[in-house]
């Protein structure tokens, strides 16, 4: 199928890793040239390395300074995909202020920011697709670090706010709710979430589900090319009719019909 993205041009912050790498070369396939921004040229040439239609620019983008360099180097994009983000397990009473602090600045205002530059220009041109990547976290607020929970609920908001002001235009808003992915850091945390002792990566994840998400149908980690594929689809003008939602990805972790 060809998905009429010749020629776009995209960014995707946090694509130097998991799914968002796997979302910058999906879009680099289809024709799209794709600027990943990170927060050092080692880490991005280290990425990219022998990837076509995918240059790094050196900008940390949970930043308001980092935010501001990338616009500066790169001040039109026909699509924004607001990816960057981090997670912790941390029990409530232990999340002090600078947590939420780090959190929040990380992955939401990170996505505030270059919205705030990129979507007026996208409404002006009666073109263009903002893309937040959030979580099923979003809806089912994991206990194991509720910060996190909020941030991505937090994403939802913002994704139908904008959604809304896009009313009678060629632009779409939307959100992706990924379920946990195999990427970046994943292994590391299941098996801070495991009983066992010095458990496999293996034994970890069954385990995880088995005790922390029953519900899941899928009962594993979703590969990240599983939630790429559905952030090109939506990035294209095949998605023209979806617009203001929050689609699902989670192996049908969250038991809702809707």
């Amino acid at each position: 199928m060809d998905l009429q993205l010749k020629g776009k041009t995209a960014i995707v912050t946090g694509g130097s890793a998991g799914i968002g790498l796997a979302i910058a070369k999906g879009l680099a396939a289809e024709g799209v040239s794709v600027t990943v921004p990170g927060r050092t040229k080692e880490k991005l040439d280290k990425a990219l390395a022998g990837l076509s239609n995918i240059r790094g620019v050196v900008a940390d983008v949970a930043s308001a300074e980092g935010a501001e360099s990338l616009i500066q180097q790169v001040p039109e994009a026909d699509i924004l995909i607001n990816n960057l983000g981090i997670y912790e397990p941390k029990p409530f009473a232990e999340i002090r202020d600078a947590d939420w602090l780090r959190l929040f600045e990380t992955n939401v205002l990170s996505g505030v920011r270059l919205s705030r530059h990129y979507f007026p220009r996208m409404l002006e041109r009666n073109s263009g697709r903002l893309i937040f990547i959030s979580s099923e976290s979003a809806i089912m607020t994991p206990p194991e670090m509720i910060h996190y929970g909020v941030t991505k609920s937090s994403q939802l908001a913002i994704s139908r706010g904008l959604a809304e002001l896009t009313k009678g235009t060629a632009v779409t808003v939307n959100t992706v709710m990924p379920g946990p992915t195999r990427s970046e850091g994943i292994v590391e945390f299941l098996e801070r979430m495991s009983t066992a002792k010095n458990p496999t990566a293996e034994q970890a994840e069954k385990e995880f589900f088995e005790k922390h998400r029953q519900s899941s149908l899928l009962q594993r980690l979703i590969d990240d090319s599983e939630i790429a594929n559905l952030v090109v689809f939506l990035a294209s003008p095949l998605s023209a009719a979806t617009n203001g939602a929050a689609l699902r990805a989670e192996g049908g972790l969250l038991r809702s019909i809707v």
